[in-house]
């Protein structure tokens, strides 16, 4: 999802992407680092949980189970997190950064006494940076918005019809996600 975020953000708010422009090689590059540490690196650190007999399965299931790949993940996103620091990019995608990484780190502790889907969060952040940026820069993008809230609603639906959450913790991980981020990008650029 924070793949997903970054580039839906300089896709539709081009000042914040003035030094990488789309199709450029930076860009990719960026994007690429973004797919690398926030999606490759917890992949293979799941699986080798998994190995070394941490969690039981890739659902994980468990709350328990959820702590330490929350923790390598959590590490993984401050990694990248510093990575765009160095990148020539609008504040405003710091700002949407350190919000994902507020909402992991909330999700975590969440997670130490409450399972919380963490599904929704990551839905819950993707919506609240599209809002947080339409309201900071004046985005005129009401049908992505929409868009991203019926998949939200979709993705929700299908964790209560797994049975995998309740609702409760899909309705707590929506927000969780977009108050951390529509927070950070507002608070952030002074709003």
């Amino acid at each position: 999802m924070p793949v997903i975020a970054v580039w839906l953000a300089l896709e539709v708010d081009p000042q914040l992407g003035y030094f990488v422009p789309p199709g450029s090689s930076g860009r990719w590059l960026l994007l690429g680092m973004l797919v690398v540490m926030t999606v490759t690196f917890p992949v293979i650190s799941a699986l080798l949980l998994l190995r070394a007999g941490v969690v039981n399965s890739l659902e994980m299931h468990s709350r328990q189970e959820r702590v330490a790949p929350f923790v390598m993940t959590l590490l993984y996103y401050a990694m990248a997190l510093y990575l765009l620091w160095r990148t020539p990019l609008h504040p405003a995608v710091d700002h949407l950064f350190i919000g994902i990484l507020i909402a992991l780190f909330a999700t975590l502790l969440i997670t130490a006494w409450w399972k919380i889907s963490a599904h929704m969060v990551g839905i819950g952040g993707l919506l609240g940076a599209l809002m947080g940026l339409s309201m900071i820069h004046g985005l005129h993008i009401l049908p992505l918005i929409a868009g991203v809230a019926l998949v939200a609603g979709a993705l929700g639906s299908a964790r209560l019809l797994t049975s995998d959450h309740t609702q409760g913790q899909i309705i707590a991980g929506a927000l969780v996600g977009w108050i951390c981020t529509q927070g950070a990008l507002l608070i952030g650029s002074g709003l």
